[in-house]
């Protein structure tokens, strides 16, 4: 019995399908099934009702199931705590990335972890859509904080982002300034809603407080948010890094400017429920250090990297 068999058992359960298996494991149908069949063999056991299609577990498929989620957890452990840091890995690694400001750094992080591991084969998906990472087969995800359930996903804080409230002379100009922290309710705020579908309409003012704003306008794209304070439509909250430069030249004004930042944290998220491969781990301690110099504002050349990409962003 091989446990990359195994494993593959546990990719056919969680999205219900051979079809839907072998297409995120990018192996022919034929080759899951064929596995999928000597693993029953050697366990001389029937692990799934086969239906036309779907497939669900029979009652030993369910228990062998939820007894190797644990094993193969042990077993990924024991070899991250006995193979040598330095030794190259290989597997297959897909990860989801929330278009954040730091896309570009995640990305030549990941780019770098690559070519210290030539074996290693990634898939990166960007996306601001809400993905089922068990049944998507989804490794991990770089995610911003309210965006995921934190009682589904273990959460290690990747990056940190400060925001603020901006609003355009123009807008301002007709609608008054806000002066205290209640004054937003009875502005337009500039909407955004996040990967989960939740609307961001509770803002933190500063690190200690929740705001509630309103507004006719809901978007779910950074850039978009950015273009639509530029025009007048409202009271955005923006990456600093990202508003800066309008700020400096007029074209934005900052609001409650004694109010220190709000600080916004970037996590990388995983299932709880899923054992947490040798290439994972590796992956994760390697984006610690290669954000590191993000986290600390130095090195990363944020704002330039920020400018130079937000036309890409969706």
């Amino acid at each position: 019995m091989k446990t990359e068999d195994i494993a593959l058992f546990h990719r056919i359960v969680e999205t219900g399908s051979l079809v839907e298996a072998a297409d995120l494991l990018n192996l022919p149908k034929s080759t899951v099934s064929r596995r999928l069949q000597i693993l029953e063999d050697d366990l001389n056991i029937k692990l799934f009702h086969r239906q036309s299609r779907s497939m669900t577990l029979t009652a030993s498929g369910s228990h062998f199931y939820d007894k190797t989620l644990s094993i193969l957890g042990d077993l990924e452990q024991t070899l991250v705590e006995l193979t040598d840091t330095e030794a190259e890995i290989g597997g297959h690694l897909r990860i989801l990335i929330f278009p954040v400001p730091e896309l570009l750094d995640i990305a030549n992080g990941i780019f770098d972890f690559m070519d210290h591991n030539p074996e290693l084969t990634v898939e990166l998906i960007v996306s601001t859509e809400p993905q089922d990472m068990i049944r998507n087969n989804i490794d991990l995800a770089f995610m911003v904080e309210d965006s995921f359930n934190e009682n589904e996903m273990v959460a290690r804080e990747m990056i940190t982002e400060e925001l603020h409230f901006v609003a355009s002379p123009d807008y301002l100009a007709k609608a008054g300034t806000p002066l205290l922290p209640e004054d937003l309710a009875k502005h337009n705020s500039i909407l955004f809603r996040y990967p989960n579908g939740r609307i961001f309409n509770e803002v933190p003012f500063g690190n200690e407080m929740k705001i509630a704003v309103k507004g006719n306008l809901c978007l779910n794209s950074i850039q978009l948010c950015l273009e639509a304070s530029l025009t007048g439509r409202g009271i955005a909250f923006l990456p600093l890094a990202l508003t800066r430069e309008h700020v400096e030249r007029g074209e934005l004004t900052m609001l409650f400017e004694d109010v220190e930042p709000y600080v916004g944290k970037c996590y990388l998220v995983y299932p709880s429920r899923r054992f947490i491969s040798l290439a994972s781990q590796r992956f994760i301690d390697h984006m610690m250090s290669a954000l590191e110099s993000c986290n600390a504002g130095k090195g990363c050349g944020r704002e330039e990297r920020l400018r130079g990409s937000i036309k890409s962003w969706i």
